[in-house]
């Protein structure tokens, strides 16, 4: 008869619970960068940050040993979220507001960023892959909104998702003494434009 797998210190499924609570680790984690960063900027102290987590240092550099780690996770939670929205707004509005919502959601993303942008252009190869993971996952989505805009009729077909994906980015720049709504309006132009 085989034997019995030695009991667990703790008498329960050990691996199941420390994979879940590291995973609740890694998101508050990511969530407190995130809020520090926009606020304090990615070289806020790494205490602010585990004190927003509500975590010891001990876990944040367990996760992310190097402080690059932790700003691509934030960019890549920030991207995900994006991407997921879009199917969310295309079940539960019309295909062209579907499209302008998710819109204004890559621009607030865009908008976040730019607190990041000295980090993410520092030459540290941690961001090599984030133009990548950028397209990867922001372009089926978009390409999905579009194809349904003009499937309905609403939306121009003549314009591809990475075409407005980097059209989008390139009127998102920062204009010296113009805040967030001049990018919104900017945008909106553009928006309008996609429309039949």
């Amino acid at each position: 008869m085989p034997r019995e797998p030695a009991a667990r210190a703790d008498g329960g499924p050990a691996p199941r619970r420390r994979r879940a609570d590291a995973r609740r680790n890694v998101d508050a984690l990511v969530e407190a960068a995130r809020r520090v960063f926009a606020t304090s900027g990615v070289d806020a102290p790494a205490k602010e940050i585990t004190d927003l987590a509500g975590v010891g240092v001990g876990t944040l550099y367990r996760h992310f040993p190097q402080r690059a780690d932790l700003v691509k996770a934030v960019v890549e939670s920030g991207i995900d979220a994006v991407a997921d929205a879009g199917p969310e707004l295309s079940a539960a509005h019309p295909p062209v507001d579907a499209l302008t919502a998710w819109v204004g959601r890559f621009t607030d993303l865009l908008a976040t960023k730019r607190g990041l942008a000295s980090a993410l252009h520092s030459g540290d190869p941690a961001f090599a892959g984030l133009p990548g993971y950028f397209m990867a996952r922001l372009g089926p989505t978009l390409a999905a909104l579009l194809a349904a805009g003009v499937a309905d009729g609403t939306v121009r077909d003549d314009i591809g998702a990475e075409d407005l994906l980097h059209a989008l980015a390139q009127l998102s720049q920062p204009v010296p003494g113009r805040g967030p709504e001049h990018t919104r309006r900017v945008v909106a132009v553009l928006v309008d434009g996609l429309r039949v």
